[in-house]
């Protein structure tokens, strides 16, 4: 949910949680360069700052927007417009918000930038990208670009390209908290033409709570899973410093008693997630409002054209929210394409890899993402239906240095699915026939034993130490190592298994869904001199839905080369620092037996399984 340039969201973030906590995470709080003047002669564009009073669910409250109109469009020469908003804790004036307005402006499209609501300077609490509320919202900002309505100081937009009187042809970019409003939008309002989401989320109680066990819709389970308790902090906090990073805002800004700046809902779900239970009618409630919120539950009104764009480097907003998004729209008739780019939320310090796209510094020409998302407004917006989109499905390969960096599949999943089988000795084989029988056990303490991330530390800059499990706490299977060539993985894999544990059997119908057995599978690369490597730190929470049977665990998708001489391993942990485990000790035997062995499944689209 943060704002898509990085370089922006850490003085956000850092100033925030120095405000509320007092520490000494200081920093200026300058988001940008200045965008060009009103009025420049010698810039391409013009921008105009407005005010746009909408009326969001219950309430009224003033948007805070840019329009940037390209030098010669007018009522007689109009051109379509590009619709963008920020990452969770930016405004309009953040980088990748008003550099994102700008590149298009210098394309000829008009831009409307606006700061989403509770943030910057515009008016209401922070309602998650509630389609009934920002999603609304966004419909009236529309409205302003159709010439229907104008702003609060009486400017009339006539210069937007119309498909019919009051239907402007508008498009929408934007990254994370600014690109689920994309979709919130276009379900309500099916004005918008197409949609550019990048790195955001399928579903808010997947994203903050996953378990990857027994996925029921889009990519969620049927219960929470293990509460990501780090990154759900850091943009509450972020979200409850908005009144002391803009002082002095209207009224509207004011949410529920218990957080002060958010809608009484999110309130709500925040404190069930503290308090570490699950009780029956709550969790269920908790869950209908996360999902509300979420694409999950409205991707079926959703029929603009969308080029999804998501980072691999990403625990918060994983592959498979993107995925799960994907399938839907894809399944239902709605043009969509999919790309797996490099960067996401996560990822430290790092800039995004050459020739990446950087929306913070606009270089949509110069970068594989950009040129794909310059085709897609062009086919859509501009209506050149000889534009070329490119493939279905393409992703970043991290292990290409010479050459292009992203391969292409006409169809998503690419590859095929491979199986190694969990072996009772330790070691993950490529046949049933090998399988060793055997009995092996581990059980969790009640301070965390594993370390995948700290969430928050690329952000704030700060160090992360190398992933690693306690022994006793943990199981792993290794693979042999891989020869002849490189084996690629570019998907989710899964591993289906069944484990024993008397106590999580005792109390797993508890009417409180924290009772269930939670567990963490992930997956790494094993170097011959023995370095382990986890993947972009990537886990796979999972409340076990029944220890008595079979179940399947999801893990987050990856895009990875494990090259020649190099062995996987699958581990499955008690618990993890980034997250809430499990209530009580509990422990787990997991059996194999030649007829009988866990699998790991792996979508390779090169090479073969050790």
């Amino acid at each position: 949910m943060p704002s898509v340039s990085r370089a922006a969201s850490r003085p956000v973030l850092r100033m925030s949680l120095a405000l509320l906590t007092g520490t000494a995470l200081t920093a200026p709080l300058v988001l940008s360069a200045p965008a060009a003047a009103a009025g420049d002669a010698a810039a391409p564009y013009t921008v105009t700052a407005l005010k746009v009073t909408v009326r969001a669910g219950d309430r009224l409250c003033a948007v805070d927007a840019d329009l940037y109109r390209p030098s010669g469009v007018n009522a007689a020469h109009p051109a379509p417009a590009v619709l963008t908003t920020n990452g969770f804790g930016g405004s309009k004036a953040d980088g990748s918000t008003n550099a994102t307005a700008r590149a298009f402006a210098d394309r000829g499209y008009v831009a409307l930038a606006y700061s989403g609501l509770g943030f910057g300077k515009t008016g209401c609490p922070i309602s998650l990208d509630d389609p009934e509320i920002d999603g609304r919202a966004a419909s009236q900002l529309i409205d302003l670009l159709a010439g229907t309505r104008t702003a609060d100081d009486g400017t009339r937009v006539d210069f937007v390209t119309q498909d019919r009187p009051g239907d402007p042809r508008v498009g929408m970019i934007g990254g994370s908290y600014g690109g689920a409003i994309q979709m919130a939008t276009a379900a309500v309002d099916h004005r918008v033409d197409a949609l550019v989401p990048l790195i955001t989320w399928n579903d808010l109680s997947y994203s903050l709570d996953p378990n990857n066990a027994g996925r029921t819709d889009g990519v969620s389970g049927p219960v929470p899973g293990a509460y990501k308790y780090q990154w759900t902090n850091g943009f509450f906090l972020i979200g409850e410093a908005q009144g002391l990073l803009h002082p002095g805002l209207d009224s509207s800004r004011a949410g529920g008693a218990w957080c002060l700046h958010f809608v009484a809902p999110a309130c709500r779900t925040k404190r069930l997630l503290d308090s570490r239970a699950y009780p029956a009618d709550e969790t269920r409630t908790m869950l209908d409002y996360a999902r509300s919120v979420s694409p999950v539950s409205y991707l079926k009104s959703v029929k603009a054209p969308t080029l999804l764009v998501q980072g691999q480097a990403d625990t918060l907003f994983n592959l498979n929210e993107a995925a799960a998004t994907y399938r839907t729209l894809a399944g239902q008739g709605t043009p969509v394409k999919m790309i797996w780019q490099s960067w996401g939320h996560s990822g430290g310090m790092k800039d995004p890899a050459p020739g990446e796209l950087d929306l913070g510094k606009g270089n949509l020409d110069t970068s594989y993402v950009g040129g794909r998302i310059l085709a897609w407004f062009d086919r859509y917006l501009r209506h050149r239906t000889a534009t070329s989109t490119g493939p279905a499905f393409a992703y970043y390969r991290d292990w290409v240095s010479s050459g292009p960096t992203y391969a292409s599949s006409p169809a998503f999943p690419a590859g095929d699915d491979r199986r190694l089988y969990l072996s009772g000795d330790g070691k993950l084989v490529d046949d049933r026939s090998k399988v060793a029988r055997g009995s092996r056990d581990y059980r969790n303490l009640r301070v965390p034993t594993s370390h995948s991330e700290n969430s928050l530390s690329g952000m704030l800059g700060l160090p992360d130490p190398q992933p690693y499990d306690i022994k006793g706490t943990y199981l792993d299977w290794i693979s042999e190592p891989v020869t002849g060539g490189p084996l690629d993985v570019v998907g989710a894999p899964k591993v289906t298994l069944k484990v024993v544990s008397p106590e999580a059997e005792r109390v797993q119908n508890s009417s409180d869904a924290a009772d269930k057995l939670v567990l963490f599978a992930k997956l790494y690369d094993v170097a011959p001199d023995g370095h382990k490597a986890l993947v972009h730190r990537l886990v796979a929470p999972a409340r076990v839905p029944d220890v008595t049977r079979t179940f399947t665990v999801e893990l987050p998708g990856i895009v990875h080369r494990y090259q020649p001489g190099h062995r996987l391993r699958l581990v499955i942990a008690a618990s993890d620092s980034a997250y809430v485990g499990n209530r009580g000790v509990k422990r787990v035997t997991v059996t194999s037996a030649p007829g009988d062995a866990g699998v790991l499944e792996l979508p390779v689209t090169q090479g073969v399984v050790p």
